[in-house]
């Protein structure tokens, strides 16, 4: 388990800066209402109240798994950092309803590029909450992981960064 959280950091060259993925208010992970992602069995990271319903990729890379319901999405970084992306808690049950996808498992990507379109409106209507939780999916290499941002700042998608990684190498 890592041992560095909620530091803010100056620059290291080393780090890979993951920039937000979504737009929206930042929110601690346990404040999510999922245990699995409140008690950072998922992995460490945060979470996004988004405001749209736009997903873009926070940094170049491939996507390493889409989730056949696309309510969530493993990507990779080339440093091997994998972040999972997860639109909404228990939006699994929607069996893909209110998810359009933009790319596949095994696709490249580039920074700022649309991944996922989402109906953030139709997903509460349906009883779910819209919470956004975004974890670092291989924790066990990475050193070190700072949030680079505090709790509900409002970050915008492409611009803010949100997390900042040192692999082991």
């Amino acid at each position: 388990m890592l041992t560095k959280f909620f530091k803010k950091r100056g620059a290291d060259t080393d780090a890979v800066e993951i920039r937000s993925p979504l737009t929206g208010s930042v929110i601690p992970l346990a404040n999510v209402p999922d245990e699995a992602f409140a008690g950072m069995h998922m992995g460490a990271g945060i979470a996004i109240m988004p405001a749209d319903g736009k997903l873009i990729a926070p940094f170049d890379g491939t996507v390493a798994h889409l989730i056949y319901t696309h309510h969530a999405i493993v990507i990779e970084h080339p440093s091997g950092l994998q972040l999972l992306i997860h639109l909404g808690i228990n939006t699994v049950a929607l069996n893909g309803e209110c998810f359009n996808v933009h790319v596949q498992t095994g696709d490249a990507f580039l920074e700022g590029q649309t991944l996922i379109e989402f109906d953030s409106a139709a997903i509460a209507e349906a009883g779910f909450s819209i919470v956004c939780p975004i974890v670092i999916a291989n924790e066990e290499e990475v050193k070190q992981l700072d949030i680079v941002v505090e709790s509900q700042d409002y970050v915008t998608a492409g611009r803010d960064s949100l997390l900042s990684a040192v692999m082991n190498i």
